[in-house]
């Protein structure tokens, strides 16, 4: 289903947008000016000025630190961002809020994270097959690799680890020789219950903000759930085989661009341009 130039914006003027930052707005190699096929695009750079000019609040949700997110948020003008793939949402220079979701304690969730031993679990039943990626994250573990996501839980959950889940975040452009596998993807060891989606809807009940003002943009699964708490949702083209067969939400639409371009063109439809 594809995006249509001559869809208006909702009844409800949008406030907020919320997208997914890599392989969404920014294009392959992380940059904001590269398209598909070694091309170069400046169409995501213009729409953000659009969203600015029409007064619409950016959000940035990715599955990177809080560390790797607070330079890039700045520099895109974004009022807010999600890390580590929902763990922790920071609005402005506030504290950074984070969601423990099924975790309940004793202690905190770091400590819990780290004084468990389920990184080690995982990292020895995946031997060959998946690595640990950023130890300097806060609420979440990173892994990347090539592991079944539902032998991973039923491992977790054999172990007593039942509250904490696994989250394919997509595929990443690089391969790993440590790694015998024949692709890679990023993976967060998080509690139940924590997601995009889950951060976006705490964003939207901090700001007062309506579901039918919002909508969001983005290229995975972890994107796609992020639809049932936004009026409009978009998927750039190239985040068409990352969902496999998973069904499209009804306020979901695919764009006919991939990477920032496609970006661009769920902007223009969202500002009736």
């Amino acid at each position: 289903m594809n995006v249509s130039t001559n869809d208006g914006p909702s009844e409800q003027a949008l406030k907020v947008l919320y997208t997914d930052l890599d392989g969404t707005l920014l294009g392959p190699g992380g940059s904001l000016f590269a398209a598909a096929r070694g091309l170069s695009t400046g169409e995501a750079a213009t729409a953000l000025l659009g969203l600015r000019h029409a007064g619409v609040e950016l959000v940035i949700m990715s599955g990177r630190t809080r560390r790797g997110l607070h330079e890039v948020a700045r520099v895109l003008g974004a009022s807010a961002y999600v890390a580590e793939l929902g763990g922790l949402l920071v609005v402005g220079a506030e504290e950074p809020i984070e969601d423990t979701g099924a975790f309940t304690g004793p202690g905190s969730l770091p400590d819990a994270l780290a004084r468990s031993g389920v990184a080690a679990l995982l990292l020895e039943r995946f031997r060959g097959r998946l690595e640990p990626v950023a130890p300097w994250t806060e609420v979440s573990v990173m892994f990347q690799g090539f592991i079944d996501v539902e032998e991973a839980e039923a491992v977790l959950a054999e172990a007593g680890f039942g509250w904490l889940g696994v989250r394919d975040n997509g595929r990443l452009r690089r391969l790993l020789p440590s790694l015998d596998v024949p692709e890679v993807r990023a993976y967060h060891l998080l509690p139940r219950g924590v997601s995009k989606a889950s951060a976006v809807l705490r964003h939207r009940e901090l700001r007062d903000v309506p579901r039918e003002a919002t909508a969001a943009i983005g290229d995975s699964l972890a994107d796609l759930e992020v639809a049932e708490v936004v009026g409009r949702f978009f998927l750039v083209a190239n985040g068409l085989g990352a969902i496999a067969d998973a069904p499209m939400p009804g306020n979901a639409v695919v764009t006919n661009l991939p990477h920032g371009d496609g970006f661009a063109e769920a902007v223009r439809s969202l500002l009736g341009r």
